[in-house]
């Protein structure tokens, strides 16, 4: 057992394939990680966006007054 590990230990050949499945491995590892952190940026960015656009209604509505908000509420309640 020992001569066998031996022999797999300083065989350059084995060495090398070895390290290139590390060096395989971890560039997957890499570039599943940078996958994240853009996706989470992106769905960062589309949050901005989107909180943008609710504080401007919530300024327009804001804007309005007390009549014409009940207006429109109204158009959109129930008969």
């Amino acid at each position: 057992m020992s001569a066998l590990l031996a022999w797999l230990l300083t065989n350059p050949t084995v060495l090398a394939i070895g390290a290139g499945i590390i060096g395989a491995l971890g560039w997957g590892f890499h570039q599943r990680l940078a996958g994240a952190r853009a996706e989470r940026g992106k769905q960062a960015e589309a949050e901005a966006a989107a909180r943008d656009v609710a504080d401007q209604v919530d300024n327009d509505i804001g804007a309005l007054p007390a009549g014409a908000v009940r207006k429109e509420l109204k158009s959109w309640a129930r008969d």
